[in-house]
């Protein structure tokens, strides 16, 4: 028999209260999107756009902020509905249960040193030097260069890279793919062609970041390249060597950050936003989507961006909003500088 609940005891867990519906009495037994919940099932609603889901939905409970006109199902009213859905998907699917040990296909380096109850899967390879800290998992291929330092109850996803020297904190997820500390992007021009510059830094993950599938982050040429505390990257995202990225900031999938660029603290970076390098965002900026980033950004001067350049929202609708005008706009110019009038009379 699966997992099952009271919709007030599901409440309660996650300090909601019940509105509406069958009433606290109703027996929940899984999650679903709001679109597709039935009878036993518990849903979210965080976007007003889908309200109109909520109305004809059949779900045993819908997290909201706000019970919704015309539903006939319970609400489970939450302030935080994202997190309040959040807790409730973990609680009908438990963290998965890792059993510790070493893999006879791994290879580990004897100098190694390896925490209690840690998972190493087949074709693993830690090198000389490094650290696994107790309760980690390493998937398969995972590889773990000379030094590396990697601390409790990690979670490396298969084919995740950790060149030498690479420092990870606690808590921290790496998703399939991702590279962390290949070598910054540095050249010197010469007669002859580039010469490379030596990238003899180093990365350093600290405590409970996440980072998405085939992510890169170059180790810096001198000095760290740093993703801070509670940061999370999605996949495919490019962080250049030297660039630091501040404690809780999200960046979302194909942003590009160039060299020593810093980042503060709370950003947000929608996807495939690019900055240059050599330039600071302060905290608690929000970059939209497929924006370009010259030069540094204050939060003073605005603090939602948006743009190629980047320029403050409010001036990017409007600009956004005159473009479709651009060609009549062009014509009725052209037609005072012919001597005529903007309606085509002379």
């Amino acid at each position: 028999m699966g997992i099952e609940f009271l919709l007030s005891d599901l409440a309660a867990r996650i300090g909601a209260r019940v509105v509406g519906g069958e009433g606290e009495d109703a027996v929940v037994s899984g999650v679903a999107p709001i679109e597709e919940a039935g009878p036993g099932q518990v849903t979210f609603l965080a976007n007003r756009k889908y309200a109109r889901f909520a109305r004809d939905s059949n779900a045993s409970g819908i997290i909201a902020r706000e019970a919704v006109p015309g539903a006939h199902t319970a609400f489970l009213i939450s302030d935080n509905p994202h997190f309040s859905f959040a807790c409730v998907v973990e609680m009908f699917h438990p963290p998965a249960r890792f059993t510790p040990g070493i893999s006879e296909k791994a290879a580990v380096d004897p100098s190694a040193h390896l925490g209690k109850d840690v998972t190493v899967s087949p074709f693993v390879v830690i090198e000389e030097g490094a650290e696994v800290g107790d309760r980690t998992v390493l998937f398969p291929g995972v590889y773990v260069g000379k030094g590396v330092s990697i601390g409790s109850d990690c979670l490396a996803y298969p084919n995740v890279v950790l060149y030498h020297g690479v420092k990870v904190g606690s808590r921290v997820i790496l998703h399939a793919g991702c590279v962390i500390g290949s070598d910054g992007f540095g050249f010197a021009p010469t007669p002859e062609g580039f010469r490379k510059i030596p990238q003899v830094g180093m990365v350093e993950i600290e405590d409970d970041v996440e980072i998405g599938a085939n992510t890169t982050i170059d180790r810096a040429t001198l000095g760290v390249t740093r993703v801070c505390r509670g940061a999370k990257l999605d996949n495919l995202i490019q962080v250049a060597h030297n660039v630091v990225i501040g404690g809780n900031t999200v960046i979302a999938a194909q942003a590009g950050i160039s060299g020593s660029t810093r980042i503060g603290s709370r950003v947000m970076i929608g996807g495939q936003a690019g900055l240059a390098g050599h330039l600071e965002v302060e905290d608690g900026i929000m970059l939209g989507a497929k924006c370009g980033v010259p030069d540094s950004l204050r939060a003073s001067d605005s603090r939602v961006w948006s743009g190629i350049p980047v320029m403050p929202h409010p001036t990017w609708l409007r600009n956004t909003a005159l473009l479709p005008k651009l060609p009549e706009l062009f014509r009725r110019v052209k037609r005072l500088e012919e001597g005529k009038n903007p309606k085509g009379e002379t």
